[in-house]
């Protein structure tokens, strides 16, 4: 792990969606959008900055469409919440062959796969140089994977939660389908609920807000774009704090 180098956070918790692992079919594990993802993390790991990943599992399951066929909201939950150490081992996987140390932990204990996550633990592998993927979520059904991380952002005292999309962050409106759209270099939590912008959802955004945890939303796949995130420029991405 090299010296910070230009870094404007020391410490992020990075969210991203189990899609972002499905590659080009939308489901299941590619194991080449795995080796972008490793590629991509090990850009900011190199830069000094202290990176734990929360991660879904979209690509895998997801519970709505099992409560849509009458199934109990608690087992599709933690459905999903397995989904989501799967992915965690693939990440490790891409990121263990970039040469970046890595360790799972899960709040769905599987001793014989990945840790359980503990909050002071998770901070020791930080401070050593280790990137750690959270999974299992919180742990409990109802919460989403957005919940998660704004939860442990809090908990390992990240300077930031940066959610990556595939948009290069929030719009005025839907830059696909209006031409007009404008992209906010920075917003509030309250211009946010104002606008009834989607950044995530309403119980991991309130967290945030009243811990004031500041909320990147950024292009994961273009160009640079997270490096310069990363580094405080506020011509990509969008940062909403307070």
């Amino acid at each position: 792990m090299t010296d910070n180098n230009g870094a404007a956070y020391k410490r992020i918790v990075l969210k991203l969606s189990g899609e972002a692992l499905a590659g080009p079919q939308g489901f299941g594990i590619d194991p080449s959008s795995a080796e972008v993802i490793a590629k991509r993390v090990k850009q900011i790991y190199d830069m000094g900055v202290q990176v734990a990943i929360v991660i879904g599992a979209g690509n895998l399951w997801r519970g709505a469409t099992g409560v849509s066929r009458g199934m109990e909201q608690s087992t599709a939950d933690h459905m999903g919440m397995i989904g989501t150490v799967m992915n965690g081992l693939a990440l490790q996987d891409a990121l263990e062959r970039e040469g970046v140390t890595t360790r799972v932990q899960t709040a769905v204990q599987m001793n014989a796969v990945a840790e359980p996550y503990i909050r002071l633990r998770a901070i020791r592998h930080l401070e050593k140089g280790r990137v750690v993927i959270i999974t299992g979520g919180t742990g409990n059904p109802y919460f989403t994977t957005d919940t998660a991380a704004a939860l442990r952002a809090m908990e390992i005292n990240a300077d930031i939660v940066i959610k990556a999309t595939k948009v290069n962050g929030v719009y005025s409106a839907d830059p696909k389908k209006d031409a007009t759209a404008v992209r906010f270099a920075a917003l509030s939590y309250e211009e946010v609920i104002a606008g009834k912008y989607e950044v995530m959802d309403m119980t991991a955004f309130t967290l945030c807000q009243e811990n004031r945890m500041p909320i990147l939303v950024v292009d994961f796949w273009s160009g640079d774009d997270l490096i310069q995130a990363v580094q405080g420029n506020h011509d990509v991405g969008t940062i909403i704090q307070p």
